[in-house]
């Protein structure tokens, strides 16, 4: 009778966990050519970003600076701010009808805000470390800094189902901030320089962006740099880069490079870190 209850746990387990199906082959690789760049306040320890309307909500990290803001893009003025309590390290956001969507990082608790007025409006708990989240407009994708993306309900925050990220070679780790872009996800990896995109359904990565170089002589990196931070304007199809501490946000166009992914390797990607 134990035999049989353990089998039937095994087959629940497997029925009810996404497997980790390796891709067939190596996913393309591309590069980027800078469109246009704006100013962004160097001071900001980017963990969130998405456009609306022409202007970029942001999250900001570290205990006791860490923020949601909303920024007008042209100048990169803060046209409105809401600080988080000391305790609290700012993650991702994203935006879902008229709520912004905000993760903390290792305090298992989300904050929902009003989107015209940044006031705080509710909260919601999750069980894991908050790094990155974006919608497509009918689930919130959630990452955790693992190889995993959580598919949440947007009213509730119950979790519906999760899978992992991967490619021909295995699970892709240090997932980070978001952005949900014609039907793809969008990823930073930390602590690369690079952005995977990321089948839905499967979890399976459709393509590398390398953005190495993207800070040259002309915006210097400075100690605690990090890209991190994706944001797509749907209506004229631009997509926009920064990360933390860097003294411009991007408009970059997204081209193809010649050659594979043997360059990336998945071991490299596998890294633990202290601050997302």
């Amino acid at each position: 009778m134990r035999t049989f209850i353990h089998i039937i746990i095994i087959i629940y387990s497997i029925m009810n966990s996404p497997l980790c199906l390796l891709a067939s082959s190596s996913p393309p690789v591309y590069t980027y050519k800078i469109i246009k760049a704006y100013p962004h306040d160097q001071d900001a320890f980017t963990e969130g970003l998405v456009f609306e309307n022409g202007d970029l909500f942001e999250s900001t990290g570290i205990k006791g600076r860490s923020t949601i803001r909303q920024v007008n893009l042209e100048d990169g003025k803060i046209l409105s701010l809401h600080k988080l309590e000391h305790v609290f390290f700012g993650e991702g956001i994203t935006i879902y009808k008229d709520r912004i969507i905000q993760l903390t990082y290792q305090s298992h608790l989300g904050f929902v805000y009003n989107k015209k007025t940044l006031k705080p409006i509710g909260k919601f708990n999750y069980p894991t470390q908050g790094w990155g989240i974006t919608s497509d407009g009918q689930q919130l994708i959630m990452s955790d800094g693992t190889s995993k993306l959580y598919f949440l309900d947007p009213e509730t925050f119950k979790l519906l189902r999760w899978v992992e990220v991967h490619t021909d070679k295995g699970p892709v780790s240090g997932l980070n901030e978001l952005e949900y872009i014609q039907g793809e996800i969008f990823a930073n990896v930390y602590p690369t320089e690079r952005i995977v995109k990321i089948a839905p359904q499967t979890g399976e990565v459709t393509g590398w962006i390398n953005l190495e170089g993207i800070l040259n002589e002309q915006n210097p990196i400075r100690p605690g740099c990090s890209l991190n931070g994706i944001a797509y304007d749907a209506e004229k199809n631009k997509i926009f880069v920064t990360g933390k501490f860097y003294p411009k946000v991007f408009e970059i166009e997204i081209l193809p490079m010649s050659g594979g992914a043997d360059g990336i390797r998945t071991r490299d990607l596998l890294r633990d870190r202290e601050t997302p």
